[in-house]
């Protein structure tokens, strides 16, 4: 595929995905939405063996105007060399009262989606950890630990992103109480 198609294809997952999590998940404004993304595994290529920075910035940037046009807040996850960190705006780490890490991601240390959202926010930091409201997961990154419990699993109608799976998962409240609870 080369980078024109795969622009329009990345727009339409993004876009279509954020929507359908947000209505099926009920999310609230100002939500949580961690995107996990191999440019890599979009490409062909086996995760964090073929970064494509072209292609990472192109990701991050529609990530960022989709999460700003449906008032959520875009959270991108590193890759292990940075042990999973999340770059996100400082006041979103603040507001969540997050505890801040330091490093700055590079394409082949923290990936090319988390890279250039680095550079395309106002004033990126980096989180240890989230518990996020729900999250794209493209390229089989595993961005499941950064959802608060219960996540519930969810699939759209686009799988695949080039050739990296795409899945999704938002949380709703535990259910507690056994046969005898009542649940609004």
């Amino acid at each position: 595929m080369n980078i024109d198609t795969l622009r329009e294809e990345a727009s339409r997952v993004l876009d279509e995905s954020l929507e359908l999590l947000i209505h099926t998940g009920n999310l609230p404004e100002h939500a949580l939405i961690v995107l996990g993304c191999s440019t890599s595994e979009i490409t062909g290529a086996r995760i964090g063996k073929g970064s494509v920075p072209e292609l990472g910035l192109i990701i991050a940037q529609d990530f960022l105007s989709s999460c700003q046009v449906r008032n959520v807040h875009a959270v991108f996850q590193c890759y292990e060399h940075l042990n999973r960190a999340l770059v996100m705006e400082e006041e979103v780490l603040r507001e969540n009262r997050l505890v801040q890490v330091h490093a700055i991601p590079q394409p082949k240390a923290g990936g090319s989606v988390a890279s250039a959202a680095c550079r395309l926010m106002k004033h990126p930091v980096l989180a240890q950890s989230v518990q996020a409201d729900a999250a794209i997961d493209i390229g089989d990154t595993l961005v499941g630990m950064h959802i608060r419990p219960v996540a519930v699993p969810l699939r759209g109608d686009y799988p695949l992103l080039g050739h990296a799976h795409v899945v999704m998962a938002y949380s709703r409240l535990p259910l507690i109480g056994g046969e005898r609870a009542v649940y609004a």
